[in-house]
């Protein structure tokens, strides 16, 4: 309690030097992110104000373009999907045919046995 107090203690009465020095560095670096930024939003407002009229030009054949490439990445990214998940499924298969005993093994397991004594009673019924 009492090193607390004085780790307090010191921090409120650290030198004003040290102080003017973290106060400096913060507005040194908040300065330079600031106009880093605007220097970014002037380069951008300039380049779309060059480019627009190209994109007018051109978008006849470049918005078509843009969406041939999208549903073509899309395909790609869909079919990779389905082939890991694929993967997967035969995965988890080899492990529960040669006994590795994968997660969700014991829930198949119960399904399993809840539908043969299911199975038996249909029949018992007929």
């Amino acid at each position: 309690m009492a090193e607390q107090f004085q780790q307090r203690y010191q921090q409120q009465n650290q030198p004003q030097a040290h102080q003017m020095v973290k106060a400096a560095t913060a507005v040194t670096a908040g300065g330079s992110l600031l106009v880093l930024s605007g220097l970014t939003l002037a380069g951008t407002v300039i380049a779309l104000a060059l480019a627009t009229p190209l994109l007018v030009i051109f978008s006849p054949v470049l918005v078509p373009a843009a969406i041939t490439v999208c549903l073509l990445i899309m395909g790609f990214l869909t079919s990779g999907g389905f082939g890991v998940a694929g993967i997967s499924v035969l995965s988890w298969i080899y492990r529960y045919v040669t006994g590795k005993h994968p997660p969700g093994a014991d829930q198949l397991d119960q399904a399993r046995t809840k539908l043969a004594s299911k199975a038996r009673e249909m029949k018992d019924r007929a």
